[in-house]
């Protein structure tokens, strides 16, 4: 009687304490440690309550991009647009305000034209789809910009803050605890929940690794990428509200760089801008550690260029980090083989 043999397939994951320790998620709440003793040493004050909720209103205008920035780029796509969608919708809100345009109805038009911009990128891609993400956004984003700027000018507009229900946006809080901050957490989770627990946000995943497979095998990748880029403009328009709210009066030239932030948010967060890996809590953990690392290095003076630059070099080793374990992993291999011989 022949020996059978029997094999297993197990989907559990390692859950042994490498595994566990040598996650980009642990690292990255390691790191989100490290920049916050960095700041309690450098104040005495920024335990704080009032001073920490302070800064981390700073960047929500910004983390509220991440997160459908994060969907894009599991997708293997980017928007360079956001920033001059917010420039474009917020300007759009404050000169109607000006002219009399009752407030409820601009901020309803204020969302309406950030999705439009949205949906115009996904539109342009999807309807071309020999181009690339980066060249299109890029495009718009010159052409969102320049209309705000033809809309003002040097001038600015606004006195939002004027009305008491938009100026409670960003400034209100129920207790201790902005409001601000209790919409970025319920986002965050929606979001979160949306990516992992759907199956939306498995077909993401499988486009992200192979749009050709994911195609054919029935996924609707061009509604996915569609709904996608129309989220981004959607959530920049509701960034454009907390931003409106926080400083009261609009310029054409808000919001630059929110594009970049934005992305270094999503890849410091572990998700590869290759598409189809990563996970979203690394993305919320990131907004955190990056908004409050610019928050201690400006107690201390550190100009913003400085600042740009060591974040830029982190995420430079964050790209770099898996080739460096993959490299590592391949010369292990070699001495093994080497040493059998």
């Amino acid at each position: 009687m022949e020996d059978t043999v029997k094999r297993e397939i197990s989907a559990k994951r390692d859950k042994s304490f490498k595994s566990i320790f040598f996650r980009w998620e642990t690292l990255l709440v390691l790191m989100f440690v490290a920049v916050n003793i960095m700041n309690i040493c450098i104040s005495k004050n920024y335990l704080n309550g009032n001073n920490l909720f302070t800064a981390i209103c700073t960047f929500i205008p910004k983390g509220l991009i991440a997160f459908p920035m994060a969907y894009l780029l599991v997708l293997g796509e980017i928007d360079l647009s956001v920033g001059s969608t917010v420039a474009l919708s917020a300007t759009t809100m404050a000169v109607l305000f000006n002219r009399g345009v009752p407030l409820e109805t601009c901020v309803a038009l204020c969302l309406i034209v950030a999705t439009a911009c949205g949906m115009l990128n996904g539109l342009i891609l999807i309807s071309f789809p020999e181009l690339f993400p980066m060249i299109v956004t890029l495009g718009t984003q010159t052409l969102y910009r320049g209309i705000a700027e033809m809309i003002l000018e040097d001038e600015s507009a606004g006195k939002l803050h004027l009305v008491q229900w938009f100026y409670d946006i960003y400034y209100k809080k129920l207790g201790p605890i902005p409001i601000c901050f209790i919409v970025f957490c319920v986002m965050a989770v929606i979001f979160g929940l949306v990516l992992h627990k759907t199956v939306f946000g498995r077909q993401l995943y499988a486009a992200g690794s192979n749009r050709e497979a994911a195609r054919y095998s029935g996924v609707p990748v061009k509604r996915n990428r569609f709904i996608c880029y129309t989220l981004v403009g959607l959530v920049s328009g509701i960034s454009a509200l907390f931003y409106a709210s926080w400083m009261g009066s609009i310029r054409s030239d808000i919001a630059a760089g929110y594009e970049l932030e934005a992305v270094s948010m999503v890849v410091l967060g572990g998700i590869s801008t290759a598409g189809g890996t990563g996970n979203f809590p690394g993305t919320v953990i990131a907004i955190f550690t990056i908004g409050l690392l610019k928050y201690g290095l400006g107690l201390i003076n550190v100009n913003s260029q400085t600042i740009l630059m060591i974040i830029g070099a982190i995420l430079i080793l964050v790209v770099m980090a898996p080739n460096i374990k993959n490299m590592i992993k391949a010369r292990m291999a070699v001495k093994a083989q080497k040493a059998e011989q």
